[in-house]
């Protein structure tokens, strides 16, 4: 979200920057709107200004007798008073339709993002390791023979309907291993604190991070009117909300391994077989909370952490930098690690990781007090996927299939299989 002074201050990098994420905000009709709003509270202050000056002169005719004059400054009175407490319902829409403005506009792209309207002009920042040659015709991870039994699709549409999944025997072990092997990595290794958090959120907790009011149809929402979280970064950032950190406090850095939850609302007809788009799935979450000058530097850091994972799986992937057009609302920048899948023989993403600078936190007001003990400023909050299990799941399966069937458990994850090294059909 956007303080306004910054936009009158910066009106070309706002217009350029909504022009960019083909966004119709514009500098002048939210200036227009908030001038509105300044000259009605200007005539609301006069008003009352006008009001205690009445009264005033109400006493002072009292006291020399003049009942004409004061029953006259009775009746003015009681004009101003009707017309303050309707002024004041009327600031309070205008407040109200400000606020709805601001919160729909999305954040503004960091210098060098490449411009376009979809996935098809992201850019390549980088590609580790080669495509596997597995020998033989690949198959898609739910054709795969062990897959048959330990995949069952079937059930869970009898149990909740369409794109859910009940995982069994060696495959839901090896789902739960992914999970436990990320979280062990990014604790001892990245430095992330591990956090259990709530997977049901109030509303502003969702309008912190950016989710409503716009993307409400994503979401479901439960008959209390609690939302479940369609990922930790939204119960992990609002941790710092309405707080103010001290600047030794910094940076903080969070990972939680949760399920999420997602309509699919916008995903109609996409991807309707197998486990890339669910509902329900489960995903190792990255969130980090930093000082204003070091987040672009934290970006880099949250993506090696992110890539560092399919590393040690021994999974071939690239990295690509989101175009304008493809980013989320509450992105500056954001890149995106793309898993090579040889059943599809295609790239699918596997991960996210962006930095928002100040656009949370203004939401949430979540600021960090400096070490000079006196002044307050925003803090800047990043994002990222270290990585969804499901996918990650999916791309061990396709990538370590055997012709037999079997699929070859990673190296690094044979500890948290309990030495199984492989799959195979029951």
């Amino acid at each position: 979200m956007f303080d306004i002074k910054w936009i009158k201050e910066n009106p070309n990098v706002f217009d350029e920057g909504m022009r960019m994420r083909g966004n119709a905000a514009t500098t002048a009709d939210l200036l227009k709107l908030d001038d509105a709003r300044k000259d009605h509270i200007a005539k609301l202050q006069e008003a009352q200004t006008r009001r205690n000056s009445a009264s005033k002169e109400i006493g002072a005719a009292m006291g020399k007798g003049d009942k004409e004059l004061a029953e006259k400054l009775k009746s003015e009175v009681a004009e101003i008073k009707q017309f303050i407490q309707s002024g004041e319902e009327e600031e309070r829409k205008i407040a109200s339709e400000v606020m709805d403005v601001m919160s729909a506009i999305p954040n503004v792209p960091l210098d060098g993002i490449p411009e376009g309207e979809d996935e098809a002009e992201n850019a390549l920042y980088r590609t580790h390791g080669e495509k596997p040659e597995l020998g033989f015709d690949a198959k898609e991870h739910f054709e795969i023979s062990v897959s048959e039994d330990q995949m069952d699709f079937e059930a869970a549409a009898g149990l909740s309907g369409s794109r859910f999944v009940v995982l069994k025997q060696g495959i839901a072990r090896l789902e739960r291993a992914l999970g436990q092997f990320m979280l062990d990595m990014h604790t001892t290794e990245h430095g992330y604190s591990e956090t259990s958090p709530p997977l049901l959120v109030r509303d502003e907790a969702l309008f912190g991070t950016g989710q409503l009011p716009k993307f409400s149809e994503d979401l479901f929402k439960t008959t209390d009117g609690r939302w479940l979280i369609p990922t930790a970064e939204v119960p992990l950032t609002n941790l710092v909300r309405e707080q103010i950190l001290d600047e030794k406090q910094l940076p903080v850095r969070l990972t939680a391994l949760t399920p999420c939850f997602r309509s699919e609302a916008g995903s109609a007809g996409r991807d309707t077989r197998g486990m890339l788009r669910q509902h329900q799935f489960s995903k190792c979450e990255l969130v980090s909370v930093v000082k204003p000058e070091e987040s672009e530097a934290e970006l880099e850091r949250m993506l090696d952490c992110a890539e560092n994972v399919l590393k040690k799986l021994g999974l071939h992937f690239r990295t690509m930098t989101l175009c304008t057009g493809d980013m989320g609302f509450s992105a500056r920048k954001t890149y995106d690690i793309e898993v090579w899948l040889p059943g599809q023989d295609a790239y699918r993403e596997i991960s996210s990781c962006s930095v928002c600078g100040d656009f949370q936190a203004r939401r949430m007001s979540a600021r960090y007090r400096l070490d000079d003990g006196k002044t307050i400023a925003h803090v800047h909050t990043l994002n990222g996927s270290g990585v969804a299990t499901g996918r990650a799941l999916i791309a061990v399966l396709e990538n370590y299939q055997n012709e037999d069937g079997s699929v070859t458990v990673p190296d690094c994850l044979v500890p948290y299989m309990g030495g199984l090294t492989q799959i195979e059909k029951a």
